[in-house]
Order: C-alpha cells, then structure tokens, then sequence
C-alpha cells in the first residue's frame, strides 16, 4: 500500500507510532545545550529515567507486560511448569562431580549425585508432554516452562527440545552469573528483575506444576503454589512433588495437619511422584485426555 493510499483509508492513524517519532529524533541534526540536556530525552527512550526509585510501578507493569504479550503471539495456551534445583547434576555429570569435590565437600557431591535421577525424570516428563503436542482452539497446551537455568530447569528445557517441541525460560537477574541454558528457545527466554512477576508468570498459564527436589527458591515457589490453591485465590491443578524421600526429611507435613496449622485434606493439594509416567498420568487422570 502507498502512503497516498493509505491516507485514504478510513481507519488511518492520526497520530504516529512511538517508534515513528522515535526516528524523528534520531534524524533531527541540530545540536544545543537544550537538545543534548536529559530532561529533552523522550521519556520511553530515557534509561535513567526509567530506572528511577519512583517508576517501579511502571517497571512492575512492563515486566507483565512484555511477557505475557510474547506468550500470546506465540499462541502458548498453557504450560507445564517445572521447578527443581540449580545444583542437581545430570546423571553423566555425577560422578565427575563426586570426583572434583573437596573433601569436605565430598558427602555433599555424593548426595547431589544420588538426586541426579531427577534431572533424568524431569527431562522425560517434559519429553512426555512435548511429544502429546496439544493444541486447542489454535493455542499450544502443556508447553513447558521452567526457571530457564541449570540442572533441573535444564533437564525440562532438554526434553522439551528433544521432542522437537519449543520450551520457555524465564530467567532471573542475580548478583552471580546467570545464563539460560541452551535449550530454551530463544524468543521465549525471558529474563525478571522481580522476583514477584516472575512468580506470576510460572502460575498465569500452568495448567500443571512438577515440584523436584530444590532449594530456597523451590521451596519458596512451592509454597507459594500451594498457599494459593489452599486459599482459593487459585483454582486446582496438578501439582506433582517428585522425591518423596527427600521432600519428607526437609518439611513434615503430617505434623504441621496434627498440629492443626492446616487442615489434613490439605495434603491432597499434591501427588507424589517419582517417575515422569507416573506424574503424566495424574495430569492426564485431572483433565480426562485420552
């Protein structure tokens, strides 16, 4: 379409994009102490600007934004969401691990070592989902999601690809180095500032979450996941929690329904799992796929 044609049409613009007005400024030539001050910055273009203590609020909002925009071009309908440690080798790094291990760290390399069959159940379950390649009224269902970085997170992201499927990664900004790992699809890595929004996001499209042995940040997504359900603010969904040996030394949820501070049906929130097959079974049981 010409720009004489498309004058015409009814329904034109009559404003310029942002981006439009954005060139303006970069063709204009004329150089002033008024033009170079930042108080002449556009303001969407102004970086220290954005980053000022008073627009967080703004900040909180482009975080939600962004992604959610991207996830809906990308027709991701729902996802299942994988959470698990950082630290948790695959099963060929395991033994190099216990081998590189000080020996003061030695029982410690040896224990991440033995919980290695995660990343294997992890990968498989996101190979399970992939390969069933759902997809409802256009959009794609069960895309899996993790935190985007190592171990656990890497071994969803893998499966995910080894099924030909795409996987999404939403990463967080930490004072340490924190890549995604390479199988994430790159237009659907993300990366947060807010820990908050980033918590938002895993949830807004679950339609089921596999809870692997994890730290702080597991336990604190876990909890989260459950305290939403268990209020309401949050309707059901598969909640899978894989190594119940593990998970029972670090809580006691018998205790904390003996002591009253739940209720007992409160512990049928989640299912135990330890393999993929068996957790893809609790999800397909819950929504009645063949």
């Amino acid at each position: 379409m010409t720009e004489e044609e498309e004058e015409k049409r009814l329904h034109r613009r009559r404003f310029y994009k942002a981006e439009q007005e954005a060139g303006f400024v970069e063709a204009q030539s004329h150089e002033t102490a008024q033009t170079r001050s930042p108080a002449y910055k556009l303001a969407f273009r102004d970086t220290d600007f954005l980053l000022r203590e008073e627009l967080r609020p703004v900040r909180f909002q482009l975080e939600l934004l962004k992604c959610e925009m991207l996830l809906e071009e990308a027709n991701i309908g729902s996802t299942l969401v994988c959470y698990g440690s950082a630290r948790i080798p695959s099963p060929e790094a395991a033994q190099e691990l216990i081998a590189n291990a000080p020996p003061e760290r030695k029982a410690v390399a040896e224990r991440l070592a033995a919980n290695a069959k995660y990343y294997e159940e992890a990968r498989k379950l996101a190979y399970i989902a992939s390969s069933k390649a759902i997809v409802e009224k256009g959009m794609r269902e069960f895309v899996v999601c993790s935190g985007g970085g190592p171990s656990i997170m890497e071994a969803a992201n893998r499966g995910a690809v080894e099924a030909g499927a795409e996987t999404i990664g939403l990463n967080i900004v930490l004072p340490h180095e924190q890549a995604p790992n390479p199988y994430v699809t790159p237009r659907l890595a993300f990366q947060f500032h807010y820990f908050a929004l980033r918590k938002m996001h895993f949830l807004l499209r679950a339609k089921a979450v596999a809870v692997f042995p994890g730290g702080f940040g597991t336990l604190d997504e876990f909890l989260e996941l459950l305290t939403l359900v268990q209020t309401g603010k949050m309707k059901p969904i598969p909640i899978l929690l894989f190594g119940k040996d593990y998970w029972n030394r670090i809580i006691n949820f018998e205790a904390m329904a003996d002591e009253g501070v739940i209720n007992r049906q409160d512990l049928q929130l989640f299912h135990w799992a330890e393999t993929a097959e068996e957790a893809w079974h609790v999800i397909e049981r819950f929504y009645e796929l063949d």
